[in-house]
């Protein structure tokens, strides 16, 4: 169409250099052409935002529900299934009043458990380093501060409007709470007391509280039996319990 109207008011140009009769016709069709083309670009954007191309969400909003839920299980079920199996297991000793207790001492150790196991730093199978030394080195801390982490993440995920803040998940709240008691116990447990019923107290607390945590990121309950066995703490292969 635009080349159309090029040729016209080409042949226009020459049109004008005739005079007379020529150029009123020409300059007539020419405004014409130009008003007729002029309605057809208005049509044309009309019909380009009436039939706009389908918006797709960008999966902000809706992201979790669909892949960070399932990312979420298959990188920390594991870490939060063997904590709490950890968790349970210092329950009968905490009973009993001992903060002095080793179990007790070696959950809330910063050495006690290896987060990330040592790699070695070859490159293509040769040490390049000066001193040779390409064993690399671990990254400990404790299975209460890993159990920490990882429930936290496990819950944030648990968020399926990207615009809500993680501290109003239900899920979130859960976790906070739990350590909230735990970290009360912490404290009572590098004293180091025996009798010590306030620690108890804490203790049993968050216990009531894990419950309510593990329901909501859809894992059994503490008295299901299922934290009786021993778990890796690895990234699973899938979204199952393990």
């Amino acid at each position: 169409m635009r080349f159309f109207v090029f040729l016209l008011l080409a042949a226009c140009g020459n049109a004008f250099h005739l005079g007379g009769g020529a150029a009123e016709r020409c300059n007539t069709n020419r405004r014409d052409l130009i008003e007729g083309f002029a309605g057809m670009v208005g049509a044309n954007l009309l019909l380009s935002s009436a039939v706009a191309p389908p918006a797709f969400a960008s999966g902000g909003a809706t992201a979790g529900k669909y892949t960070t839920i399932p990312i979420a299980k298959r990188r920390y079920y594991g870490r939060v299934q063997a904590a709490v199996h950890d968790f349970l297991l210092i329950g009968p000793v905490v009973v009993k009043g001992d903060m002095s207790a080793p179990e007790i001492k070696n959950f809330f150790d910063p050495e006690g458990l290896v987060v990330v196991e040592a790699r070695r730093q070859d490159v293509n199978g040769q040490c390049t380093k000066k001193n040779k030394d390409c064993k690399g080195s671990e990254v400990r801390d404790s299975i209460y501060n890993d159990m920490k982490t990882s429930m936290y993440l496990l819950a944030n995920a648990f968020r399926i409007n990207q615009t809500k803040a993680p501290d109003n998940l239900p899920t979130v709240k859960a976790a906070k709470a739990f350590f909230k008691e735990m970290d009360a116990m912490e404290k009572r447990v590098k004293k180091g007391k025996a009798g010590d019923k306030e620690a108890i107290g804490h203790y049993a607390a968050a216990l009531d509280i894990l419950d309510e945590y593990l329901d909501l990121v859809e894992l059994p309950p503490t008295g299901s039996g299922l934290y009786d066995q021993e778990f890796s703490r690895a990234v699973g292969e899938s979204a199952r319990l393990t």
